[in-house]
């Protein structure tokens, strides 16, 4: 089955092909970062703009690379939310329109789905069920994954998401946006220990985090240091970081400890950076338990992960056949994972 997947939530246009006969999967990205750099944030018109402008030539690249023409794709896969109701209408117009024109069914994919599936794209997938630490955008979850559609929400952010809380330390101390991997890449020159920043809820005994008062903590420094030198700033950018990879570390740990499994998996964003990696790398070993993570380019918001979403949906899950011959022309800005049903 080809499936022809495309991603346009927020500030990526992706689209990609996959085949679930081969495995074979063809898929190109454009990121928004140079255009939105200059507002230090999303600008949600220019967003949706950028992907009407994008989309239709990164869909004849991506079939054309496959060697696949339209008319050979057997289903079309879309991100019908959360994300920004622009930018989602972009998608799921393109989608609804190649299904009728091909006669071919559209699926309505959970962005969020496609993320926490996108390990299963790498070599090695991990087996059901796992742990899934779900570090994308806005969104800081732990999740009991038993199979496909079923997902069990053990604990999530209070207020701040970590993606959230880099990008404001990022502008916070002067850094460019994206600012997660900016904030990363200077943390690598900070002396460990040079301050001390809260490690929030680290202790608690739920599974949810919080980063508003790291957040704030990091603007106190800022603003008692004043005039911030390059080492200040890397300073801070160390400590910041340190807290934010315990306090996902810890609860990752406590989340399998609870359940009993032994495989996390880690998606979204976030699960790019280095130091998380590092720390999830070390601390699971020495527990007796395996991490697993996305291959490095399906981190970020692509397409690659929306095909493959919507490949397992249309040949694992019962009814979605069905479910998917309706064009999705609603979108969801707001849409719960744990809500999705399983068809």
């Amino acid at each position: 089955m080809r499936v022809l997947g495309i991603e346009t939530s927020c500030d990526e246009t992706g689209v990609a092909l996959f085949d679930g006969t081969t495995n074979a999967l063809v898929h190109a990205l454009h990121s928004q970062a140079k255009l939105h750099s200059a507002y230090g944030g999303v600008v949600p018109e220019l967003a949706s703009r950028d992907h009407v402008r994008n989309l239709p030539p990164l869909i004849r690249d991506v079939l054309e690379r496959a060697g696949c023409a339209r008319g050979d794709i057997d289903a079309i896969a879309v991100t019908a939310g959360p994300g920004l109701a622009g930018a989602l209408l972009v998608g799921c117009g393109v989608a609804g329109a190649m299904g009728y024109a091909l006669r071919k069914p559209v699926v309505a994919v959970h962005h969020l789905e496609g993320h926490l599936l996108s390990p299963l794209l790498a070599p090695n997938p991990p087996d059901f069920p796992f742990i899934c630490l779900l570090v994308s955008g806005g969104h800081t979850q732990l999740l009991h994954v038993r199979g496909p559609g079923q997902y069990a929400l053990l604990g999530e952010t209070l207020d701040d998401a970590a993606g959230e809380a880099f990008d404001k330390t990022a502008q916070m101390l002067g850094l460019g946006y994206p600012g997660g991997p900016e904030v990363s890449r200077l943390a690598q020159f900070g002396i460990a220990g040079a301050l001390r920043l809260p490690r929030p809820m680290i202790d608690s005994e739920t599974l949810d985090v919080s980063f508003s008062g790291l957040k704030t903590a990091v603007s106190n420094a800022v603003r008692r240091a004043g005039n911030l030198c390059e080492q200040v700033r890397a300073d801070i950018a160390r400590e910041f970081v340190d807290a934010v990879v315990e306090v996902l570390t810890a609860k990752s740990l406590l989340a399998l400890e609870r359940t009993g499994l032994s495989q996390l998996v880690v998606a979204g964003g976030v699960g790019a950076n280095v130091q998380l990696r590092a720390a999830l790398d070390a601390a699971l070993a020495s527990e007796g338990a395996r991490v697993y993570y996305p291959p490095a380019e399906l981190c970020t918001d692509n397409g690659a992960m929306i095909a493959y979403a919507g490949y397992v949906r249309l040949t694992q899950l019962s009814g979605a056949t069905q479910a998917a011959s309706a064009v999705p022309l609603k979108v969801r800005p707001r849409w719960d994972l744990c809500d999705l049903e399983l068809a």
